[in-house]
């Protein structure tokens, strides 16, 4: 049996984390800023369609997050 933890488990750093940790950095250079973090830029979206921006903090706050963990300055 294999003791490595699955790629979900609660464990491991998500990718925006472990960019995160590996301390500041630069984007690279095809990643632009529309298409980065597109799982919280949808969740983020979403929310602020159906419920308004002022309801909404936490997503926003969470996508700034991951845009700054891949060495977007926002």
């Amino acid at each position: 049996m294999s003791s490595v933890a699955p790629r979900d488990s609660p464990g491991l750093p998500s990718p925006a984390a472990a960019a995160a940790a590996a301390g500041e950095q630069k984007p690279p250079a095809s990643l632009k800023p529309c298409c980065a973090c597109p799982e919280t830029k949808r969740a983020r979206d979403a929310c602020i369609i159906e419920k308004g921006e002022e309801h909404c903090g936490a997503l926003i706050e969470a996508h700034k997050e991951c845009m700054r963990a891949l060495g977007f300055k926002i």
